[in-house]
């Protein structure tokens, strides 16, 4: 085999809560994830040459170290003593920095993809073992589905799926930075917190109107105050139709949960024709691997 092609795939959080901040200066958290079926491509190729050569089609991105298939490629390259040289193409669909987990889940399919191509016959287990040491979310991108993620977001445990329904998906064109959103969030009692386990019974249920009346983020108040973009959009996903609607991770993206595919792609074509709210709009499903 000399080259491998694969998907990478968004995340939301269908539930978000913080439990403590940890010693190590990290917070233990406890979240309900979601993959859905918007995703970036990548192809990883042999190469003859040595070294590896990212390339992707947003200017903006690094291509060296700065990049998280380049950390997860050197650091797969290096536990498995391969001297191989590496040609990796890198398709971006998912917004860049808005909270559904794209660099995590390019870095997810990149150890995949390499213990394929080189046929190592590391375990799903053993890769996110690898994974977590280059971020919190990577074991999740690699297990995917519905799944409860506790401690840093390393500990996961497989749930029922989510009940079938249309995603929407809107960006607001503003840059949440996750650290200031960590560091301002007040864990004194001052906020409630989500009913994970509510949630869980209810998609043990497949109760998909008891899930979306539960769903939420803590993180939300810290980011609403900041930028309160992200309350109208929620507001205006509410209003056309949507059972819920939430921010994904520490933001910004929003999201909204629709049972009814025509009230789903008129709320995808408002928001495409209403540019204030933002530019990045995708209406998708959930995915299951």
């Amino acid at each position: 085999m000399n080259y491998i092609r694969k998907n990478a795939y968004a995340k939301i959080n269908l539930g978000l809560d913080v439990i403590r901040k940890r010693e190590d200066g990290y917070h233990d958290v406890c979240m309900i994830m979601q993959s859905i079926d918007l995703y970036d491509k990548i192809t990883i190729s042999r190469s003859s040459k040595p070294g590896i050569r990212l390339h992707n089609n947003l200017s903006y991105l690094p291509t060296g170290q700065g990049n998280l298939v380049y950390k997860a490629a050197s650091l797969f390259l290096s536990e498995n003593n391969i001297t191989e040289g590496l040609s990796i193409e890198l398709n971006k669909h998912i917004p860049v920095a808005a909270g559904l987990a794209g660099g995590s889940s390019d870095a997810a399919v990149t150890l995949l993809g390499l213990n394929e191509l080189f046929e190592t016959g590391l375990s799903k287990e053993a890769l996110m073992k690898l994974g977590v040491k280059l971020g919190a979310d990577i074991p999740y991108c690699i297990m995917l589905g519905t799944v409860l993620s506790e401690g840093i977001g390393e500990v996961l445990t497989p749930l029922s799926p989510l009940p079938d329904c249309h995603i929407l998906l809107v960006k607001p064109d503003i840059n949440v930075s996750t650290k200031y959103v960590y560091e301002n969030l007040k864990l004194d009692g001052s906020v409630s917190h989500p009913d994970i386990n509510a949630m869980i019974a209810s998609l043990d249920r497949a109760d998909l109107s008891s899930l979306t009346k539960r769903m939420d983020n803590i993180l939300q108040t810290v980011t609403i105050k900041e930028y309160p973009i992200i309350a109208e959009i929620k507001h205006k996903m509410n209003e056309t139709g949507a059972l819920a609607s939430l921010m994904s991770g520490s933001g910004p993206t929003v999201f909204g949960i629709y049972s009814d595919i025509k009230v789903a792609e008129s709320a995808f074509r408002f928001f495409k024709k209403n540019r204030t709210y933002g530019k990045q709009v995708f209406l998708t499903k959930p995915y299951w691997p």
